[in-house]
């Protein structure tokens, strides 16, 4: 990775126009091939990039080419000149750097990934070992359960003995229902399943994914995290 800071301006011309004129900032270069520009502000989101597959190619200016074509931006002239090209779409960014107040390249190697407490593995290991909490009755059939089109994340059984296939999600939106109808269409296919009924089960569900699930006869389930990790003490709560 490349992090340079410096004065410098820049170009996107594509599918939109976009200027940022001449300041500090900071200039990122990824392994991956992305460009980043960022300022001293706006949070995480770079103000303008320009994302892989693509092509960087540099531009040095010596002092006597500056002379020689008289070109000045305002304040001075540029000393080195990014082009990025997007492989793809054919989209541009010139970045032109002024002045250069910093540059270094760090090797970081593989990175392992952002690692969650509370990710839907650890939800669905939970709901599996603790599947009572959806009802008296009920027990586990199998975790991921196989299907053509993917896993189901359980597959259980309710206190009438009927299949119930739940989808498990940290956020619950339109695409988790969706997801699940697919699912319960093939396995009301199967004679020795059916009929199966659906659950949709996250630790927050949005209003439209709440309407969508009702309309496709799919119940909704609000999972306290901490409940199932015997961490809250729900017999010891006012509200």
């Amino acid at each position: 990775m490349r992090l340079v800071v410096a004065r410098c301006s820049v170009d996107y011309t594509g599918r939109l126009t976009a200027h940022l004129p001449l300041a500090p900032r900071l200039l990122i270069v990824k392994a991956d091939g992305s460009v980043l520009v960022h300022s001293d502000g706006g949070s995480y989101k770079p103000l303008n990039w320009m994302s892989p597959p693509c092509t960087l190619r540099t531009t040095r200016r010596e002092e006597e080419d500056v002379s020689a074509e008289g070109e000045t931006v305002p304040g001075e002239p540029w000393i080195e000149q990014w082009d990025v090209t997007h492989d793809k779409s054919g989209d541009r960014l010139r970045v032109r750097l002024h002045e250069i107040l910093s540059d270094s390249s760090h090797e970081l190697g593989v990175d392992p990934g952002l690692q969650k407490d509370g990710i839907e593995a650890h939800l669905q290991a939970l709901l599996a070992e603790n599947i009572e909490t959806l009802g008296d009755g009920w027990s586990l059939v199998r975790r991921e359960y196989y299907t053509a089109i993917g896993p189901v994340d359980i597959l259980a059984r309710d206190e009438d003995g009927g299949s119930v296939a739940i989808e498990i999600k940290r956020r619950g939106e339109i695409d988790g229902v969706e997801q699940l109808t697919r699912y319960l269409e093939l396995l009301n296919r199967d004679p020795l399943l059916a009929p199966v009924r659906g659950i949709f089960a996250a630790q927050a569900i949005k209003p439209q994914a709440r309407v969508l699930a009702a309309d496709r006869g799919i119940d909704c389930v609000t999972l306290d995290y901490d409940a199932l990790r015997g961490i809250d003490d729900v017999e010891s709560r006012l509200f």
